[in-house]
């Protein structure tokens, strides 16, 4: 997917600064999206660095100096804007950047479950107070619902409003949905986040399945040689 970032309106040395934001003290986050890679994943996979934005934990509001109304989510992607600008800003301005983020989604954990499911589901879909209106918001709940209301749910933004997301239990420890900003399926596997590509029919691979594909290429590369040395030597 590519799109053509917004022209900056204001010169990059003027731009509002975010505050920096104390680190979470929850490490879901860390287990459920940078262990796997997820982020690098997406990022391959849509393939615009400059122009599209995949991140975790950096704060969204409309303006730096607003005040209120910051959300910091687990995950963020936008299409169409100035990567480099939000890294400059320390944070995602919708002020800024022309345009709130398209898809975002929260982690479950102990002390942000309850927040993630009324708070940030108000905020995110509302397009006055505080100025988001994000049109999908995702959940994934690795304990499969002990914390949020499902073990995965979504939200698309429509006239205002988010509207629940279809989710396919295809067994018992797989579910996904289909997000049609991202042309991708959330997946809950057996605890675990996955992203699945309908074209392709695979999933997005996680570092460690990247790995042992690449190991497992050089080893047959190794066989191959292996195997004309000898017939060349018989």
């Amino acid at each position: 997917m590519t799109s053509k970032a917004k022209q900056l309106s204001v010169d990059a040395g003027t731009l509002e600064q975010f505050p920096d934001f104390p680190p979470r003290d929850d490490l879901q986050n860390s287990i459920y999206l940078d262990d796997p890679a997820h982020q690098a994943a997406l990022r391959q996979y849509f393939a615009n660095d400059d122009t599209t934005i995949v991140l975790s934990e950096i704060p969204v509001r409309w303006t730096p100096s607003q005040g209120e109304g910051h959300r910091i989510p687990d995950l963020l992607v936008a299409f169409g804007v100035d990567r480099a600008q939000a890294v400059q800003q320390n944070g995602y301005s919708i002020r800024d950047l022309g345009k709130p983020p398209d898809f975002v989604l929260e982690v479950a954990s102990i002390k942000t479950a309850d927040n993630d499911v009324i708070g940030k589901r108000r905020d995110y879909a509302n397009c006055d107070y505080a100025n988001f209106g994000i049109p999908e918001y995702w959940r994934f709940d690795p304990t499969g619902g002990q914390r949020h209301d499902a073990p995965m749910a979504g939200d698309r933004l429509v006239n205002g409003a988010y509207q629940t997301i279809e989710i396919i239990k295809v067994e018992p420890d797989h579910l996904h949905g289909h997000s049609e900003v991202l042309n991708l399926d959330p997946c809950w596997d057996h605890g675990q986040l996955r992203w699945y590509d309908p074209r392709t029919r695979e999933h997005l691979r996680t570092f460690t399945e990247e790995r042992e594909g690449r190991l497992a290429a050089e080893a047959r590369v190794r066989e191959l040689e292996a195997e004309l040395r000898r017939r060349q030597d018989g």
